[in-house]
Protein backbone atom coordinates (compact mmCIF):
# COMPACT_ATOMS: atom_id res chain seq x y z
CA UNK A 1 0.00 0.00 0.00
CA UNK A 2 1.17 3.71 -0.59
CA UNK A 3 1.41 5.73 2.30
CA UNK A 4 0.71 9.65 1.01
CA UNK A 5 0.83 12.42 3.63
CA UNK A 6 -2.30 14.76 2.98
CA UNK A 7 0.04 17.72 2.86
CA UNK A 8 2.40 16.30 0.30
CA UNK A 9 2.08 17.03 -3.75
CA UNK A 10 2.33 14.14 -5.69
CA UNK A 11 2.33 15.61 -9.62
CA UNK A 12 -0.04 13.67 -11.72
CA UNK A 13 2.48 12.10 -13.93
CA UNK A 14 5.15 10.92 -11.47
CA UNK A 15 4.72 7.07 -10.31
CA UNK A 16 5.30 5.38 -7.21
CA UNK A 17 6.25 2.06 -6.70
CA UNK A 18 4.20 -0.46 -3.95
CA UNK A 19 4.88 0.03 -0.17
CA UNK A 20 6.67 3.92 -0.81
CA UNK A 21 5.83 6.31 1.58
CA UNK A 22 5.78 10.04 1.31
CA UNK A 23 6.00 12.31 4.52
CA UNK A 24 4.09 15.98 4.97
CA UNK A 25 5.14 18.83 2.94
CA UNK A 26 7.20 17.04 0.27
CA UNK A 27 7.19 17.28 -3.35
CA UNK A 28 7.68 14.14 -5.90
CA UNK A 29 7.29 16.21 -9.21
CA UNK A 30 6.75 15.67 -13.11
CA UNK A 31 8.58 12.68 -14.24
CA UNK A 32 9.60 11.52 -11.65
CA UNK A 33 9.58 7.15 -11.00
CA UNK A 34 10.13 6.04 -7.89
CA UNK A 35 10.68 2.14 -7.46
CA UNK A 36 9.49 0.19 -4.49
CA UNK A 37 9.19 0.29 -1.10
CA UNK A 38 11.45 3.86 -0.83
CA UNK A 39 10.80 6.17 2.11
CA UNK A 40 10.41 9.78 1.38
CA UNK A 41 10.54 11.48 4.66
CA UNK A 42 8.91 15.21 5.15
CA UNK A 43 9.86 18.43 3.61
CA UNK A 44 11.78 16.33 0.47
CA UNK A 45 11.66 17.45 -3.03
CA UNK A 46 12.33 14.97 -6.01
CA UNK A 47 12.33 16.56 -8.92
CA UNK A 48 12.61 14.98 -12.61
CA UNK A 49 12.81 13.70 -15.67
CA UNK A 50 14.29 11.31 -12.94
CA UNK A 51 14.59 7.59 -12.32
CA UNK A 52 14.65 6.07 -8.80
CA UNK A 53 14.86 2.24 -7.93
CA UNK A 54 13.61 0.65 -4.89
CA UNK A 55 14.49 1.05 -0.90
CA UNK A 56 15.67 3.94 -1.06
CA UNK A 57 15.41 6.62 1.59
CA UNK A 58 15.57 10.51 1.55
CA UNK A 59 15.71 12.54 4.78
CA UNK A 60 14.17 16.10 5.92
CA UNK A 61 14.69 18.89 3.20
CA UNK A 62 16.94 16.45 0.46
CA UNK A 63 16.78 18.18 -3.03
CA UNK A 64 17.14 15.64 -5.45
CA UNK A 65 17.15 15.95 -9.53
CA UNK A 66 16.81 19.73 -9.67
CA UNK A 67 18.04 21.38 -12.59
CA UNK A 68 21.96 21.70 -12.98
CA UNK A 69 23.65 24.75 -11.40
CA UNK A 70 26.00 24.96 -14.85
CA UNK A 71 25.56 28.51 -16.21
CA UNK A 72 25.84 26.48 -19.60
CA UNK A 73 22.42 25.16 -19.29
CA UNK A 74 19.75 26.19 -21.28
CA UNK A 75 16.90 24.09 -20.23
CA UNK A 76 17.23 21.14 -22.41
CA UNK A 77 16.07 17.55 -21.21
CA UNK A 78 18.45 16.10 -18.88
CA UNK A 79 18.30 12.85 -16.81
CA UNK A 80 18.95 11.91 -13.35
CA UNK A 81 19.41 7.75 -12.48
CA UNK A 82 19.17 6.49 -8.63
CA UNK A 83 19.47 2.91 -7.82
CA UNK A 84 18.39 0.82 -5.50
CA UNK A 85 19.25 0.57 -1.20
CA UNK A 86 20.91 4.24 -1.44
CA UNK A 87 20.50 6.40 1.51
CA UNK A 88 20.24 10.17 1.25
CA UNK A 89 20.69 11.76 4.58
CA UNK A 90 19.32 16.38 5.51
CA UNK A 91 20.20 18.40 3.31
CA UNK A 92 21.96 16.31 0.59
CA UNK A 93 21.65 17.66 -3.11
CA UNK A 94 21.73 15.81 -7.01
CA UNK A 95 21.50 17.38 -9.79
CA UNK A 96 21.06 16.81 -13.33
CA UNK A 97 23.23 16.56 -15.71
CA UNK A 98 23.89 19.74 -18.61
CA UNK A 99 24.16 18.21 -21.98
CA UNK A 100 20.75 17.60 -24.06
CA UNK A 101 19.56 13.80 -22.70
CA UNK A 102 22.74 13.72 -20.15
CA UNK A 103 22.73 11.77 -17.09
CA UNK A 104 23.62 11.95 -13.52
CA UNK A 105 23.89 8.33 -12.23
CA UNK A 106 24.13 6.85 -9.00
CA UNK A 107 24.36 3.27 -8.52
CA UNK A 108 23.25 0.93 -5.43
CA UNK A 109 23.94 0.70 -1.29
CA UNK A 110 25.20 4.53 -1.35
CA UNK A 111 25.02 6.29 2.14
CA UNK A 112 25.02 10.19 1.66
CA UNK A 113 25.54 12.06 4.35
CA UNK A 114 23.76 15.55 5.47
CA UNK A 115 24.95 18.41 3.23
CA UNK A 116 26.86 16.30 0.39
CA UNK A 117 26.45 17.63 -3.31
CA UNK A 118 26.63 15.23 -6.26
CA UNK A 119 26.79 17.90 -9.33
CA UNK A 120 26.23 17.51 -13.13
CA UNK A 121 26.86 14.98 -15.16
CA UNK A 122 28.55 12.70 -11.91
CA UNK A 123 28.88 9.19 -11.88
CA UNK A 124 28.83 7.21 -8.37
CA UNK A 125 29.38 3.59 -8.14
CA UNK A 126 27.99 1.59 -5.86
CA UNK A 127 28.66 1.16 -1.99
CA UNK A 128 30.01 4.45 -1.86
CA UNK A 129 30.10 6.35 1.50
CA UNK A 130 29.94 9.93 1.31
CA UNK A 131 30.48 11.86 4.87
CA UNK A 132 29.39 14.97 5.94
CA UNK A 133 29.39 17.92 3.13
CA UNK A 134 31.82 15.55 0.73
CA UNK A 135 31.13 17.93 -2.76
CA UNK A 136 31.69 16.63 -6.48
CA UNK A 137 31.50 19.05 -9.18
CA UNK A 138 30.66 17.89 -12.84
CA UNK A 139 32.16 15.29 -14.53
CA UNK A 140 33.25 13.71 -11.40
CA UNK A 141 33.41 9.57 -11.50
CA UNK A 142 33.30 8.02 -8.40
CA UNK A 143 34.05 4.34 -8.58
CA UNK A 144 32.73 1.41 -6.33
CA UNK A 145 33.61 1.41 -2.37
CA UNK A 146 35.27 5.36 -2.68
CA UNK A 147 34.68 6.84 1.13
CA UNK A 148 35.10 10.43 0.86
CA UNK A 149 35.75 12.16 4.41
CA UNK A 150 33.81 14.98 5.47
CA UNK A 151 34.31 18.86 4.57
CA UNK A 152 36.06 16.99 1.09
CA UNK A 153 35.53 18.89 -2.65
CA UNK A 154 36.55 17.09 -5.67
CA UNK A 155 37.21 19.36 -8.75
CA UNK A 156 35.43 18.62 -12.11
CA UNK A 157 36.00 16.07 -14.81
CA UNK A 158 38.24 13.87 -11.89
CA UNK A 159 37.93 10.54 -10.68
CA UNK A 160 38.33 8.44 -7.74
CA UNK A 161 38.82 4.65 -8.21
CA UNK A 162 37.81 1.49 -6.52
CA UNK A 163 38.41 1.50 -3.05
CA UNK A 164 39.98 4.78 -2.69
CA UNK A 165 39.52 6.78 0.57
CA UNK A 166 39.90 10.70 0.87
CA UNK A 167 40.61 12.17 4.17
CA UNK A 168 38.20 14.65 5.74
CA UNK A 169 38.89 18.41 3.86
CA UNK A 170 40.90 17.28 1.29
CA UNK A 171 41.09 19.10 -2.12
CA UNK A 172 41.15 16.86 -5.55
CA UNK A 173 42.26 18.80 -8.02
CA UNK A 174 43.44 15.23 -10.51
CA UNK A 175 42.72 11.42 -10.63
CA UNK A 176 42.95 9.65 -7.04
CA UNK A 177 44.49 5.50 -8.36
CA UNK A 178 42.21 2.93 -6.98
CA UNK A 179 42.94 1.39 -3.58
CA UNK A 180 45.15 4.17 -2.10
CA UNK A 181 44.52 6.96 0.77
CA UNK A 182 44.31 10.84 -0.51
CA UNK A 183 45.13 13.62 1.83
CA UNK A 184 45.66 17.61 2.39
CA UNK A 185 45.28 20.57 0.73
CA UNK A 186 46.63 19.94 -1.66
CA UNK A 187 45.99 16.38 -1.97
CA UNK A 188 48.89 13.94 -1.43
CA UNK A 189 48.66 9.90 -1.97
CA UNK A 190 49.47 8.95 1.35
CA UNK A 191 49.16 4.91 1.15
CA UNK A 192 47.43 2.37 0.63
CA UNK A 193 43.71 2.09 2.21
CA UNK A 194 44.57 -1.42 3.77
CA UNK A 195 41.46 -1.28 6.17
CA UNK A 196 38.97 -0.81 3.66
CA UNK A 197 40.35 -3.74 1.56
CA UNK A 198 39.91 -6.08 4.30
CA UNK A 199 36.53 -5.34 4.83
CA UNK A 200 35.92 -5.86 1.20
CA UNK A 201 37.71 -9.29 1.16
CA UNK A 202 40.85 -8.54 -0.55
CA UNK A 203 43.25 -10.80 0.69
CA UNK A 204 46.78 -10.71 2.62
CA UNK A 205 48.54 -10.89 -0.26
CA UNK A 206 46.65 -8.71 -2.64
CA UNK A 207 47.07 -5.80 -0.03
CA UNK A 208 50.72 -6.96 -0.13
CA UNK A 209 50.75 -6.34 -4.17
CA UNK A 210 49.24 -3.19 -3.46
CA UNK A 211 51.64 -2.09 -1.14
CA UNK A 212 54.37 -2.65 -3.17
CA UNK A 213 52.92 -0.89 -6.39
CA UNK A 214 52.50 2.16 -3.18
CA UNK A 215 56.23 2.02 -3.07
CA UNK A 216 57.40 1.74 -6.73
CA UNK A 217 54.91 4.72 -7.81
CA UNK A 218 55.16 7.30 -4.94
CA UNK A 219 58.56 6.18 -3.27
CA UNK A 220 61.32 5.59 -5.38
CA UNK A 221 62.08 8.73 -7.50
CA UNK A 222 60.26 7.71 -10.50
CA UNK A 223 57.74 9.05 -13.05
CA UNK A 224 54.20 7.08 -13.55
CA UNK A 225 55.86 5.73 -16.93
CA UNK A 226 58.77 3.60 -15.07
CA UNK A 227 56.62 2.94 -12.18
CA UNK A 228 54.04 1.69 -14.61
CA UNK A 229 56.11 -0.23 -17.06
CA UNK A 230 57.99 -1.72 -13.48
CA UNK A 231 54.22 -3.22 -12.51
CA UNK A 232 53.66 -4.79 -15.98
CA UNK A 233 56.98 -6.75 -15.48
CA UNK A 234 57.05 -8.06 -12.09
CA UNK A 235 53.01 -8.12 -11.35
CA UNK A 236 51.73 -9.37 -14.90
CA UNK A 237 49.21 -12.17 -13.48
CA UNK A 238 48.01 -10.02 -10.52
CA UNK A 239 44.17 -8.73 -10.81
CA UNK A 240 44.44 -5.50 -8.14
CA UNK A 241 47.68 -4.69 -9.85
CA UNK A 242 46.16 -5.02 -13.41
CA UNK A 243 43.06 -2.95 -12.55
CA UNK A 244 45.01 -0.39 -10.56
CA UNK A 245 47.61 0.31 -13.27
CA UNK A 246 44.46 0.25 -16.31
CA UNK A 247 42.96 3.02 -14.48
CA UNK A 248 46.19 5.01 -14.23
CA UNK A 249 46.83 4.52 -18.12
CA UNK A 250 43.44 6.03 -18.63
CA UNK A 251 43.67 8.92 -16.53
CA UNK A 252 43.42 12.01 -18.74
CA UNK A 253 44.17 15.08 -16.00
CA UNK A 254 47.05 12.92 -14.40
CA UNK A 255 46.90 11.25 -10.94
CA UNK A 256 47.67 12.28 -7.51
CA UNK A 257 51.44 12.48 -6.31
Amino acid sequence: MLEIHPTAIVHPSATLGEGTQIGAYSLVGEGVSLGDHCRVHHHVSISGPTTIGSHNEFYPYASIGERTQDLKYAGEPTFLQIGDHNCFREFVTVHRATAPHGKTSIGNHGNFLAYAHIAHDCSVGDHVIFSNNGTLAGHVVVEDYVVIGGLSAVHQFCRLGAHALLGGCTKIVQDVPSFMIADGNPAQIRGVNQIGLERHGKTPAEIRELRDAYRIIYRESRNTTQALDILEQQYAKSMVIRELITFIACSKRGIIR
